[in-house]
């Protein structure tokens, strides 16, 4: 099965209408807050580093640039165009290769891994963000992608996030400016919950080999100046 269409169509509305300057969506925090903390934890499980390395969920691009920087064949993959035209805009110079594609679309999962091999992959936000149908599809994609020898990273918001996320929204001066289009677009966060994550990863052939928690970064500030961020939970996965 692929995405559903409303799923897809809300991304693509977002992706439209987003800035181009990184920094503005809500999630789009600068590398070394996330995806440079998130390597630390990740690079000591890589089996195979010299693997292609698939951005899981790119959007516009802002961790896949940073991956570029390190590995030497990194894709970003999103199942938008519109946060791909973003990311390729940022990219002149082709660091990463781009491509638009639907995880949870088995055919198209099996096709990219045929294409690079076996792939190491990092994913943040994502599973959270999807419709509760799309989930396992969408695990057992990543599964594909990582064939015999890759392994992924996957940070995921902590069910203790969604009590932030709604009191951001509820708020009397309505949520920051920032998330407000996230909610507009019918795009809020769902709730998984914190066990269901191992199950969907058990579903789909996938070992826990490490794990932990983290607070996810946004870009986003409450009034007194402090950051917004997020509880969140990490985990390093591969082929059991």
């Amino acid at each position: 099965m692929s995405v559903t269409t409303r799923y897809k169509e809300a991304w693509e509305g977002f992706w439209r209408e987003a800035p181009d300057e990184q920094g503005a969506v809500f999630w789009d925090a600068e590398p070394a807050v996330t995806v440079g903390v998130h390597l630390a934890l990740f690079e000591p499980h890589l089996a195979a580093p010299g693997l292609p390395l698939v951005d899981l969920g790119c959007g516009n691009g802002t961790q896949t640039r940073f991956l570029a920087d390190r590995y030497p064949r990194v894709v970003g993959a999103d199942l938008s165009a519109a946060a791909l035209d973003h990311a390729r805009q940022a990219d002149p110079a082709g660091q990463a290769a781009y491509r638009l594609f639907d995880a949870a679309e088995k055919r198209e999962a099996e096709t990219l891994h045929a294409e690079i091999g076996d792939a190491n992959v990092y994913m943040r936000g994502v599973l959270h963000q999807c419709e509760p149908d799309d989930r396992q599809p969408l695990v057992d994609g990543l599964a594909t992608l990582l064939g015999e020898r890759g392994r992924a990273f996957l940070v995921e918001l902590a069910e203790a996030a969604g009590q932030v996320l709604r009191g951001l929204a509820q708020s009397p001066a309505g949520p920051p400016p920032k998330l407000a289009p996230v909610f507009r677009h019918g795009i809020a966060p769902g709730a998984v919950s914190d066990a269901a994550v191992p199950e969907y990863l058990r579903a789909a052939g996938l070992t826990v080999l490490a794990s932990g928690e983290l607070p996810l970064v946004t870009t986003e500030f409450q009034p007194d100046g402090t950051r917004i961020e997020l509880p969140s939970k990490w985990l390093v996965v591969e082929r059991t």
